[in-house]
């Protein structure tokens, strides 16, 4: 079972949102005490289950969030975008001033 404060907590958290024990204790346990290590168990096991929640997403007709990750890459290009066109106006106002 979770030995510190915190992993009592979490543990508590995971159980009451329907998480199964074994789960729960996995993942309560894979927090590093404080001072320890990165908690790379941690991270590893957070990518496994939103990789489970993906898949149950797309069963159940939801998509995977491929819509939101094309419109973030759209974001980002239109940001680039606009920088270089920022900077070109300024070299061009630059130019523009020594004459």
């Amino acid at each position: 079972m979770a030995k510190t404060k915190a992993d009592k907590q979490l543990y508590a958290r995971l159980r009451n949102s329907g998480i199964r024990k074994r789960v729960a204790r996995v993942a309560s346990e894979a927090l590093p005490a404080k001072g320890a290590k990165k908690p790379s168990k941690a991270h590893q096991l957070a990518n496994e289950l939103s990789a489970a929640a993906d898949s149950i997403r797309v069963r159940a007709g939801g998509g995977a969030g491929k819509r939101s990750k094309a419109a973030k890459k759209a974001a980002r290009s239109r940001k680039a975008n606009a920088a270089k066109r920022r900077s070109s106006a300024k070299k061009g106002a630059k130019a523009r001033a020594k004459q």
